[in-house]
């Protein structure tokens, strides 16, 4: 691939890990929640705003581990990529996963920002992953569960 295509490409894809383009950015969907409401629950829904967050955190955390280190054992699916049913989390905790959500996007932006990663090359650890598959993995499943968010916080008598 040519540099300015690639350079094309990667700014197509930082958009879409940061910007949500055609919806709601996730740090957008997250601001501005009150601590009261992170384990409120709804009928006929089996998550929390904080739930749905840390469940967030963790595939992002797993996915970009998996990119960059050939030894990383995914935690054990579906169980280990959500909170404990009963888990909950308080302000501190919220802060500190819209965190290291972000530090996480970061961490994987700077990996395929470097001209030394072939996008579309297999990882020699993987099944035929490559880094760009990733990506479109990380901003798809973050899209997915934002929005369950902002439906969840609608719920909640807390958006719009």
């Amino acid at each position: 691939m040519n540099q300015p295509d690639r350079e094309c490409l990667l700014k197509e894809l930082q958009h879409l890990l940061e910007g949500g383009n055609a919806h709601v950015p996730f740090e957008e969907a997250c601001a501005d929640v009150p601590p009261a409401l992170l384990n409120q629950t709804v009928p006929e829904l089996p998550y929390t705003l904080w739930q749905l967050a840390e469940h967030i955190r963790i595939a992002q955390w797993d996915i970009v581990e998996f990119c960059i280190n050939p030894a990383h054992v995914s935690p054990k699916w579906p169980d280990e990529y959500w909170p404990a049913p009963d888990a909950q989390g308080d302000a501190a905790s919220w802060a500190a996963t819209l965190t290291q959500i972000r530090e996480e996007q970061e961490r994987f932006l700077t990996l395929i920002s470097d001209p030394a990663q072939d996008l579309f090359a297999a990882l020699p650890h993987g099944t035929g992953q490559n880094l760009f598959r990733e990506a479109v993995l990380i901003a798809d499943h973050s899209a997915y569960h934002t929005g369950q968010i902002i439906l969840l916080r609608r719920l909640l008598r807390n958006w719009g």
